[in-house]
């Protein structure tokens, strides 16, 4: 995964002579007129400010009033901050990654709380918003919480960054790497701009990471340059596993990825100590999450419920047409939690309001044709089934369950070769008929010794996650989930049985 958003070559940093034997070497401090003669300030100050423009400009959020002026004697004070004060407060912050000093990092502090200290003030306030979502995600999958700070520097905190080379998203996943971690990616949704799936998706990356390389900095590499070019930096290095040892083989840009992280990490910790201050943003404090079912427009939601559309679009960014083409499955809105009760009352009268104006089959072609972005034929007089991947299943095994061919699964599924992931929901087609006879994926119905039997129960199964568990049933939210049973965490443990909701009367 190649990026190439903020960060900038630091191709004259071998004349001074970084020490690579030991990182927390305090090494001489790069001269600003160097530094602005490389064009690293400038253009990482332009690629900072361009993204946000790109989020807070095009979607209507006013920032003529958002830029706090910098105080010149309070700069002046900022510039003369000693080196070990940064070494002090850097060694204080509670991190298993490891966040070194020396001149290379400075340089990026210096970006973060000096040069563009108002961006880092506009990006403050926005993160009140997503790095709780960050941060729940890494909790579930029991990585360092630091790793908040990766969309930080990845996409300045806007989810719909796209790089030159493609990548896109808070999270900047490059559309291979996308859907290998099953995110949805057509003509009219791109879970790489979704924060919770997309969230979900890098933590599972970097746990994959991680099994390979045992350390966290070098995940963090990898994760911008890719673990093919990490390893050929390893390679080069004679075999060393540490990442100051292998700066000078990295690819350029990677070789500030982590300086930047280190300093991002600390103008978030320290923001009160430089004078940073958040600028208050617009979206809601809290939101919640409706599976819906059917094809609904932004419009009809924001001209029956009067929510405004850029709101609708800021909370669901992953949309990308301001359509949900829940035709076949069922898809994720969020929306402020004070709406969620006056949408599931007037749910019928939303998904009916100017229905045919938004999906007259006259004027607007069938969307049916992007809710997958790969097409496959449907053998006729079948019926549709979803399986979820369990451990220990192999395509052999499940096609013979279902009585259909392999390389029919893999054409269903645009599978190239054989490999599947537990969790991963496979379309099956079955002969008309043959339900009853296949071992059906919906979710199992059980109701535990001393249940209500007035309630729908479902057994946890192994990769479950609260967020996959929601989809399965139209109108209920991993919030509603936890709720009902009492919990305080997201996590689960395959067996454990969850009440859902009150059956239906």
């Amino acid at each position: 995964m190649r990026k190439i958003l903020l960060l900038l070559p630091f191709f004259a940093l071998m004349v001074n002579g970084v020490s690579a034997s030991n990182p927390r070497d305090t090494i001489p401090v790069l001269r600003d007129s160097m530094l602005e003669g490389m064009g690293i300030i400038s253009n990482y100050g332009n690629n900072l400010d361009s993204l946000l423009s790109l989020w807070y400009v095009q979607n209507g959020v006013d920032t003529s009033n958002m830029l706090t002026l910098v105080e010149p004697d309070l700069f002046e004070i900022q510039t003369k901050t000693p080196d070990s004060v940064y070494i002090q407060r850097l060694a204080a912050i509670n991190s298993v990654i490891d966040l070194p000093y020396n001149s290379i990092v400075r340089s990026f502090i210096s970006v973060y709380t000096e040069r563009q200290r108002e961006k880092v003030e506009t990006m403050l306030g926005v993160a009140d918003y997503y790095l709780p979502i960050f941060e729940e995600v890494l909790d579930y999958y029991q990585l360092p919480v630091e790793f908040r700070m990766l969309p930080v520097i990845e996409s300045a905190l806007n989810p719909r960054a796209v790089s030159r080379a493609g990548a896109t998203g808070l999270w900047q996943f490059m559309y291979g790497t996308g859907r290998m971690y099953n995110l949805t990616i057509n003509s009219y949704v791109d879970e790489r701009r979704d924060p919770i799936a997309s969230s979900h998706a890098a933590a599972r990356f970097l746990r994959d990471l991680y099994k390979i390389y045992g350390d966290w900095t070098l995940v963090i590499a990898a994760y911008n340059c890719g673990p093919g070019n990490v390893n050929k930096a390893i390679r080069r290095s004679g075999g060393k596993r540490s990442y100051w040892d292998i700066y000078y083989f990295l690819p350029r840009e990677t070789r500030g990825y982590v300086p930047a992280f280190i300093a991002a990490t600390y103008a978030f910790e320290y923001q009160k100590e430089h004078n940073i201050k958040p600028v208050p943003m617009s979206l809601p404090a809290t939101v919640d999450t409706l599976m819906i079912s059917g094809m609904l427009h932004f419009n009809q939601i924001s001209e029956v419920l009067g929510i405004p559309i850029k709101v609708l679009r800021d909370l669901n960014p992953h949309y990308k047409q301001d359509i949900m083409p829940a035709q076949n499955k069922l898809m994720s809105l969020r929306l402020p939690l004070e709406q969620v009760g006056p949408f599931i009352d007037r749910q019928q009268e939303i998904f009916a309001y100017k229905n045919s104006e938004y999906f007259n089959p006259n004027n607007v072609v069938n969307p049916s044709r992007y809710t997958a972005s790969y097409k496959h034929e449907v053998p006729s007089g079948s019926e549709q089934r979803t399986y979820v991947v369990k451990e220990g299943d192999v395509l052999g095994t499940i096609a013979e369950r279902h009585g259909v061919g392999v390389s029919q699964l893999r054409n269903w599924n645009n599978i190239r070769g054989n490999l599947i992931r537990v969790g991963q929901r496979l379309t099956i087609y079955v002969p008309a008929g043959a339900a009853s006879k296949i071992v059906k994926s919906a979710p199992p119905s059980v109701t535990p010794q001393g249940g209500d039997s007035n309630y729908v129960y479902y057994q946890v199964r192994s990769g479950d996650t609260l967020w996959d568990i929601a989809r399965l049933y139209p109108g209920v939210s991993s919030t509603d989930i936890k709720r009902i049973n009492q919990m305080t965490t997201d996590r689960l443990t395959p067996g454990q049985v969850l009440k859902i909701m009150p059956k239906s009367s």
